[in-house]
Order: structure tokens, then sequence, then C-alpha cells
């Protein structure tokens, strides 16, 4: 197989056209907008771009004053605020308030996935999905914000960011009109509304199928299984996700330090620990995380939600991690081993604590006297001297 390399690094691409795109990324400020001042490295972005500055926008939001070239672009657009999805699934159901948006969709039943990455051959069912990946290869972050100077891969997370400094929330909710920043905070806030309520644990769902999946959870049912080693998923995507484990496939590597992933998302966040992005805040309280992950589970200390409960005693947890933990009350089960007595624990800041018996590490200090202590117990029962 031919491979072609640029002169600036020691990259090698099996596409000449692939190559082309990366060695943008060594071009910087190549191409620059004479109206605002903004940068890109290709060309079709600064063109892409420009048009923004000279198309006349005569047709105005009347919600949030954004204004369309064309007037279906805006009645499209309204549809944020209204929140009306005229277009509905034949297969699932669900509505959508773009055509464009149901007839991506329909991949997900179909399988189809028309866009390829040239470089790694992965597919995807939409071209947004293809750009979104190519930047994994390219780490080109074209878009950059006027207000801070922070820099973005795309430009939905550019849009996103702003909000933080204009404070504008267009998503609002169709039932009681709450407004949000983003999409996905609407679609978690309308589970309050919801019929589609589990009843094992009453948590909430904006559709059917969201909640035959989660249903699963309790169910027990794993319909899919692994052929390697028959471990079981409840979806074909987890399934597919832990069969890299066994080929060792880790096809997407972050051009910062080298770490390579087995999934897109698993590096782009990643990639934030570099950046430093934090582009999911809280609408309650505006705190920021890196990962959903982390944003998720802060929104369970407004809401009180405890969406995992034990099986054998029926307690209920607001984190998977603390019900995990709390099982091996009932298993008895002590995974954490301590490799110089091998004296076993049920968690892992237990044999953390144990560890310091053969280390005489003291790392609780009072700040009164100066006396160390190897477990803060000791440390609180000390300061009581103090009073």
């Amino acid at each position: 197989i031919t491979r072609h390399h640029p002169k600036e690094c020691d990259k090698a691409f099996a596409v000449m056209r692939s190559l082309k795109i990366h060695q943008a990324v060594h071009k910087v400020n190549s191409f620059v907008c004479t109206g605002c001042g903004k940068s890109f490295s290709q060309i079709h972005s600064l063109k892409a771009h420009q048009v923004v500055h000279s198309v006349e926008k005569p047709f105005s939001c009347t919600y949030c004053g954004k204004g369309f070239a064309v007037k279906h672009s805006l009645t499209v657009h309204q549809r944020i605020h209204t929140g009306e999805k005229p277009y509905s699934c034949v297969t699932c159901g669900k509505t959508f308030s773009q055509a464009s948006h149901r007839k991506m969709h329909s991949r997900v039943h179909t399988g189809e996935k028309p866009f390829t990455c040239d470089i790694c051959g992965k597919s995807f069912g939409d071209t947004r999905g293809l750009k979104e990946h190519q930047v994994v290869h390219t780490g080109e972050k074209a878009y950059k914000c006027e207000k801070c100077g922070k820099c973005f891969s795309l430009a939905v997370n550019l849009r996103r960011h702003h909000r933080i400094h204009t404070g504008e929330k267009p998503y609002s909710c169709d039932i009681c009109g709450k407004c949000f920043s983003q999409a996905s905070n609407v679609k978690a806030h309308k589970r309050i509304h919801s019929d589609q309520n589990c009843s094992k644990c009453e948590k909430s769902f904006s559709h059917p199928n969201g909640l035959k999946t989660h249903q699963l959870t309790h169910t027990g049912e794993k319909p899919f299984s692994c052929t390697v080693c028959e471990k079981s998923f409840r979806c074909l995507y987890s399934l597919k996700t832990h069969q890299r484990f066994h080929t060792g496939e880790k096809p997407y590597s972050c051009v910062k330090c080298g770490k390579c992933f087995g999934q897109t998302s698993a590096l782009l966040s990643h990639q934030r620990v570099h950046t430093g992005e934090k582009p999911f805040s809280c609408d309650t309280c505006g705190k920021c995380f890196s990962f959903t992950s982390s944003f998720k589970a802060h929104q369970r200390s407004h809401t009180g939600e405890k969406p995992f409960s034990c099986v054998i005693c029926g307690k209920n947890f607001s984190f998977l991690s603390n019900l995990k933990r709390h099982k091996r009350i009932h298993t008895g089960e002590k995974p954490f081993s301590c490799h110089i007595c091998e004296k076993s624990f049920s968690q892992a800041n237990n044999l953390k604590a144990h560890q310091q018996i053969h280390t005489g590490e003291k790392p609780y200090m009072c700040d009164k006297c100066g006396k160390s202590f190897a477990y803060l117990r000791n440390l609180k029962e000390h300061k009581c001297v103090y009073g």
C-alpha cells in the first residue's frame, strides 16, 4: 500500500486527499476573513463562513431575534422555541422538527451508514457524524470565541460556549415554558412531565423506547452475547464496544499525547484533559463539567434522584458506583487486596488506608501542633483535645 507523508510531521496517509486535509493543520491562519478577522486552515471553511457577512437576513425570529436569509430557515428555527415536531418515524414513532433529521434517524433502524472516513474507514449515518469524527485525525480547531479566545473543533461547540457569555437560553419546554441553554437539558427536564415512568424505580423518559431499554436494567435481560467470552449486553452498541477488548483495536489517537482509544467519544472526552473545555453547564447553579457523566451525576444533587436500587434490600442510590460498593455488604466480596500481606478489602479507600501500616505514611497533619496521623478519623479524635 502506498503511504503519503507530509513534510511537516511523521504521519502517513493511504489516500492523498487525506494528506491534503491533514496538511491544513500545519498552515496556521492561512485563510483570513476580511470581514471579522476570523482565520481558517481550509479555503472552503472560509467561504462557508463568509456567507454570514454577505447574505441579507430579512426574516427575524420573534422569540430570540436571530435573522435568516430564507423564510423556510426561520420556520425550522422557530421549532426550537415552539417544540413543534411534525415529522415522525414510521418504525418507532419518534418525532422530529426537520424531515432531514427523521431521514438520518431512520438509519438507526436500517443500519445504513453511507458516509465513510477515507482515513480509517469508519462509517457514519450522517455527514455531521463524519465531519465530527474527522477532527479526530486532523486535530483542527477552526472556531474561536471572540470573547475569551477559546478554540473549538466544531461550530456547534462554539455556539454552545457563546451562551456562557450571553446568558442565552434558546431551548424552552413546550409544557411549562422553562428555558435552557442546551437542547440536552430540555430533554432531561421534560422527563418531569413525561408519563413514560419506570414502575420499578420511577425514573422518567421522554420516549417509550428509552423506557423500554431502561427496563432491561431491572429484568436483567441481555440479548446480545460476545462470541469470544460469552459476556452479554443489553444493546448491540455495547457489545461492539466490548469486542475491542478482545481485538485490541484502538483506532482513535490523541494528537497531543498519542494515547489511543477504541471509541471516538472516549477520545473527544479525553481531549478535554488537554484543552480544559467544560461544555456541559448546570442550568440550576451554573457549574460546568468536562464530561456528561460528571454533569448528569451533579444534576442529581439538585433533583435528589436515586435511579440505582439494590435488588436485595431495595436501598436506592444516586450513583451506580455507590450501588456496586453497597452490594458487597450482601455478597461479602472483597476485590481489593494488599500486595504485601494479602489482606482483602471491600473498598479501595480502605485498602489505601491499610497500606499506610506498611509504608508508615501519615498524610493527615494537625494544623495546631503539627502531629501527623495515618487515618483521618485519628486526626479528628486528636483535634477534640483542642475543643
